[in-house]
């Protein structure tokens, strides 16, 4: 019986030997053309037959509905494809700094990268994030300097750029010709061709690329080839750096072959010596085939990253050799949901697993059947009978895995691969269901969506009964909540949370309750007397100090309690009121109407009356905010802190940034992770933690007041 096309595709995949198969992720900043470049990747190796577009919401990549309507990627997708006789797994991974949870997941299961420039603006802030997350993890790289088609486009200027803002060692192994709209192709510096494609993007956009001797390039292009022998002149001079056979060649003065710089350039590149750069527009097609041989020839296989290293139950070291007969260990990098369930995204650094068969998490000490594995390509997939090491897959039917897990065979040794680490969130928001009907659907779909992204918290405030969402952006929080009412027509409304302010007294006085009421017949009696001190950092404090029975021991447990409740309610805003001791040391009785309830009563109108005599204060909560920021911003970061009634506690300078730590009321660090982007061009980041409690200003305090009235 023949195969479909899509069995047989994926006979085709599992016949590609580990050393022609490339894990590698596209990464940059926000709209530098990473979707656009991947949707170019997957029409020049077949995997699509339409190239689709961000802008008109078809990018195969951006599948989800609202990565189409915001024209940005916000979920990393993954695709297979064959480029010749190698195998790509692609991850496109998101560029907005609110989706770096994507980004970092992806990075930590890849071998390699592609970071995407945008020609007009070389390094951009978002690109020192992903950056800085690739050196994490020391991930090669090539670069792909994109948008030189663009008025402005600069290849030279984008290629400095890793050096100065990022201080990677950026190696031009092509050269444009041209610029903006006279972009015509590249000159390959190794075997100096030239790489020309029709300047008409309706005849170019199909056509594979007219490789030419140089003395074949147009007339006009002349200063590129001039450009072009000088740079390839500084390649070799970086490569004789880190090669000795370069480095032979140049002293000998001898031209070295193709075949020796590609493997000097494939050594430096594994070893995070040069980032190799190359110009193009991936909108159009120009460059995307050269790319695609650059991945494969100097990204590395599973086979030449140095092999991953678990624990095993004692403690000790365990190699995960990407070996397919040896022991299965897979990490769980990304949870999705689908209609047929949960699906499991995970990475497998030894050993191979079938359908059909179990793993065993090592986490939740639980095992998980493997109901169907799945190669998966942006918004479909295709069902394989096997994965195995040094592959990237899914599984559908695991119930209890979350992001970071370990998985190893049923009867395989208990190896534990490190977690992945994501941010704690920094900005939250209250969120409530319109309709009081919809309160456990909301809260279903919400955990869900936590299972998903790691850096999205809910939870309900235990003192205001808040439901609240917690995240590192502004954008996050709104895309979950669109989530909610699209997908799951759930109808909600959202606000900034309430500050969990406190109330305390500065004086001490002696403060009466009497609660006594007739009414012809039995009546009600309660006196009791307090003293009521401050008690800083003591929290409350409440003594029995009653002598000569002026008030019934019966009464004395309810007198206190109702002092207690009472204090839950406030004395001048509602807040609950901290760190008093409270001495019950007088009252009095009556034998026939004094009660539980009377004496409860009488100690409520004690606490209205130490609000009188007591100097009571509204406490707020003061965080500790450690901001990271580049030094062109610290005046303008310290301003806005005074501005916020906070105090700088002391600063430290680690490379090019300053690390300022500030204490700062709680209350005004709502949507402060914007603000800082803002003012730090996107670069600024910060962590924040409860430090203490401190007493309002006065006038913020009667603002309190009024808007609690």
């Amino acid at each position: 019986m023949a195969m479909d096309n899509d069995q047989a595709m994926v006979a085709t995949y599992e016949a590609v030997p580990l050393d022609h198969v490339r894990n590698i992720g596209i990464m940059a900043h926000i709209d530098a053309g990473k979707t656009t470049t991947s949707e170019r990747i997957l029409f020049y190796t077949g995997k699509t037959h339409k190239i689709g577009e961000v802008h008109d919401g078809g990018a195969s990549m951006d599948f989800d509905p609202q990565e189409q309507k915001r024209g940005i990627t916000i979920y990393s997708a993954a695709t297979t494809c064959l480029w010749k006789d190698y195998r790509i797994n692609l991850i496109d991974t998101p560029g907005h700094v609110d989706f770096t949870a994507e980004v970092e997941r992806s990075l930590r299961v890849l071998d390699g990268a592609v970071c995407v420039l945008d020609g007009k603006n070389g390094v951009e802030p978002q690109t020192e994030t992903v950056w800085r997350q690739a050196d994490k993890y020391n991930i090669p790289r090539i670069v792909f300097v994109n948008k030189l088609d663009a008025t402005g486009a600069d290849f030279e200027m984008s290629v400095e750029s890793i050096k100065t803002k990022l201080g990677g060692n950026g190696v031009a192994i092509a050269y444009p010709v041209g610029l903006e709209n006279r972009l015509l192709g590249l000159i390959d510096l190794i075997e100096m061709k030239a790489w020309l494609w029709d300047l008409d993007p309706k005849k170019s956009s199909l056509m594979a690329p007219n490789i030419v001797d140089l003395d074949q390039i147009p007339a006009g292009y002349e200063h590129d080839i001039e450009q072009a022998k000088l740079y390839r002149s500084h390649m070799l001079e970086q490569l004789a750096n880190f090669d000795d056979d370069i480095m032979a060649c140049l002293l000998e003065e001898t031209e070295p072959s193709p075949e020796a710089i590609k493997n000097a350039i494939r050594k430096c590149v594994l070893a995070g010596s040069i980032y190799p750069c190359i110009p193009g527009s991936a909108y159009k097609n120009k460059s995307v085939q050269y790319l695609l041989d650059s991945v494969t020839e100097y990204l590395p296989s599973p086979l030449d990253v140095k092999p991953s290293v678990g624990k095993d139950p004692q403690g000790n070291d365990v190699v995960c050799s990407p070996d397919p007969k040896g022991p299965f260990v897979a990490l769980a990098f990304k949870i999705t949901t689908n209609q047929f369930g949960n699906m499991c995204f995970f990475r497998v650094y030894s050993g191979t697993i079938k359908s059909g068969s179990y793993v065993y998490n090592v986490r939740k000490g639980a095992k998980e059947r493997v109901s169907r594995l799945i190669l998966v390509n942006a918004s479909s997939s295709e069902t394989i009978s096997e994965a195995k090491a040094g592959e990237i897959a899914a599984a559908i039917g695991f119930s209890s895995t979350r992001t970071g897990d370990t998985l190893v065979g049923e009867n395989d040794p208990h190896t534990t691969l490190e977690s992945i680490k994501f941010a704690d969130p920094v900005i939250s928001e209250a969120i409530e269901p319109v309709s009081k009907n919809d309160q456990d659907k909301m809260a279903t779909a919400l955990i869900k969506f936590t299972e998903e992204d790691p850096t999205f918290h809910y939870y309900t405030d235990k003192e205001t009964g808040q439901g609240i969402i917690a995240g590192v952006g502004e954008l996050q929080l709104d895309v979950n909540v669109t989530r909610l009412r699209n997908d799951y027509k759930i109808a909600c409304k959202v606000g900034a949370p309430q500050v969990a302010y406190r109330e305390t007294i500065k004086t001490t006085a002696e403060c009466e309750g009497k609660y006594i009421k007739q009414s012809g017949g039995h009546g009600q009696y309660g006196h009791v007397v307090f003293r009521m001190e401050p008690n800083p950092g003591k929290g409350i404090e409440l003594v029995d100090a009653i002598t000569g029975g002026a008030i019934p021991k019966e009464f004395i447990k309810p007198s206190l309690d109702g002092l207690k409740d009472a204090m839950e309610r406030g004395m001048i805003a509602g807040y609950p009121v901290i760190d008093v001791k409270a001495t019950l040391f007088y009252g009095s009785y009556h034998d026939v109407d004094s009660s539980e309830a009377a004496y409860r009563l009488a100690s409520q109108q004690a606490l209205k009356v130490a609000a009188e005599k007591c100097q009571p204060v509204i406490l707020e909560p003061i965080v500790r905010a450690d901001i990271t920021t580049p030094l062109d911003y610290v005046g303008t970061v310290m301003g806005d802190i005074s501005s916020r009634r906070g105090s700088v506690e002391g600063m430290i300078q680690k490379a090019n940034a300053q690390v300022i730590t500030a204490k700062i009321p709680l209350a005004n660090m709502f949507g402060y992770i914007s603000d800082l982007r803002s003012m730090t061009q996107g670069r600024g980041i910060y962590n924040m933690e409860f430090d203490h409690y401190q007493e309002v200003p006065r006038s913020v305090q009667e603002e309190i007041v009024k808007k609690r009235g």
